[in-house]
């Protein structure tokens, strides 16, 4: 919630002051500026692209402020490391009371070693000093009676720290450490964690570039980190090309046949909803755990998007521009090539957009199935080892990938298809 609310603060920070710079600026003469209705005009909707630098700083900072990155310099405060000491409050079978001091050593665990816990004099009365060590982000437990004379009898108990009554199930606050008495007496203490993530949980930007350099040069389970990636494209591509070359003509016949409609759509509705992940045991069983079954997989995952879209695209067509063509003597032919195609592309290229993204968001599973090397199996793997870095940095190199191919699809679309939106 705190990293939402730091991230909504930049979002909004940014816009107004990018906004009031903006209206320093000379303003824009062009057809756009020229327009007198631009709202819900997706012409004149351009990306700012000073939002999308910001935007990406924005998340990069956060990231490495809450991981206590070196390459960020402002930090949210970290967990406690240095020296804790109470002193707890004990009473015997003879209904005495004795005091004794607890000194805890809470080391950095990024260190690579445990620090010994510090050597303390015992005291002179039934309660004896204690010591303890432990790592940061951890909690540890301290027997404290275990040093006691007397600590076996009936009587002993421990009764307060610091002046602040404990019982058993119960849990006090001293200043950066939380302790709580088990029910069997033994005081159990949790550090202050602070503010910021644990490198298991997720790790600082340095630590995902360090394995990106290892790996890149290592490779990874016998496969350069190049083979992983040409793999998983490879299969996404397959996958996304098979589902475009049968959804495509299947849309444009239930698009203009109102007996294909008829016939396929209970299948295509019903298939849409079901989530590739839940067709993996069939994939199994009907294709095995080969490289056929990750295709059909990734295939299944586009079909439906593309026969969607295509369907869509034409089922959009404007009628007063085929009742033109028809008195303008075109054939069905003609109209076909010269009226619905181009209408019904811009539809096609936004279902491909969307079915790409869908496809890379299923490789993962599909290299589930037995898979011997690609970035989803990457990332499975490396997961089943704790290896957080490895892990975000198989999901940076996928959003990257796909995020490059889905800018070559605005190209071409650009390219191919300029008059959308116009």
């Amino acid at each position: 919630m705190t990293i939402l609310l730091i991230y909504i603060a930049i979002f909004v920070g940014a816009f107004f002051t990018i906004n009031t710079i903006q209206k320093f600026k000379t303003k824009q003469v062009d057809f756009t500026s020229l327009k007198t209705v631009t709202f819900g005009d997706e012409s004149a909707v351009i990306s700012n692209r000073a939002a999308s630098i910001i935007s990406v700083l924005a998340i990069f900072m956060i990231w490495g402020a809450f991981t206590g990155s070196k390459l960020i310099p402002l930090h949210v405060p970290g967990p406690f490391i240095g020296d804790i000491s109470f002193t707890y409050t004990a009473t015997n079978s003879a209904g005495e009371s004795d005091d004794a001091r607890v000194d805890v050593v809470i080391y950095d665990s990024k260190a690579g070693k445990k620090e010994p816990k510090a050597e303390i004099e015992p005291g002179s009365g039934f309660a004896k000093n204690d010591s303890a060590s432990i790592a940061a982000w951890r909690s540890g437990l301290i027997k404290v009676r275990r040093n006691d004379v007397g600590n076996g009898e009936s009587g002993y108990k421990v009764v307060s720290i610091d002046g602040q009554s404990i019982t058993p199930n119960s849990e006090i606050f001293i200043d950066n450490a939380r302790i709580y008495m088990t029910a069997k007496g033994t005081l159990s203490l949790t550090p202050d964690k602070g503010w910021q993530m644990e490198s298991l949980y997720l790790p600082p930007p340095e630590d995902v570039w360090s394995r990106l350099i290892k790996v890149a040069d290592e490779g990874y389970k016998n496969f350069t980190l190049f083979e992983h990636l040409g793999w998983s494209l490879l299969r996404v591509v397959g996958g996304f090309l098979a589902g475009a070359l049968v959804g495509i003509p299947l849309g444009y016949s239930m698009g203009l046949s109102g007996w294909f409609r008829g016939w396929f759509d209970p299948i295509v509705e019903f298939m849409r909803p079901v989530p590739p992940l839940a067709l993996i045991p069939l994939v199994i069983i009907w294709f095995g755990i080969d490289e056929e079954g990750k295709i059909i997989l990734l295939f299944l995952a586009s079909l439906w998007i593309m026969t969607i879209s295509s369907r869509a695209g034409v089922s959009g067509v404007t009628i007063s521009k085929i009742h033109a063509a028809y008195s303008l003597g075109a054939s069905k032919w003609q109209i076909m090539r010269h009226v619905i195609i181009p209408n019904s592309l811009p539809e096609i290229f936004t279902g491909a957009r969307v079915a790409m993204g869908v496809c890379w968001g299923t490789v993962v599973a599909a290299e589930l199935v037995a898979a011997q090397k690609g970035a989803g199996m990457m990332i499975i793997n490396a997961s089943k080892f704790q290896m957080t870095d490895l892990v975000i940095l198989g999901i940076v190199l996928i959003g990257v990938i796909g995020y490059s191919i889905d800018i070559l699809m605005r190209m071409s679309e650009k390219y191919l298809v300029p008059w959308k939106g116009k």
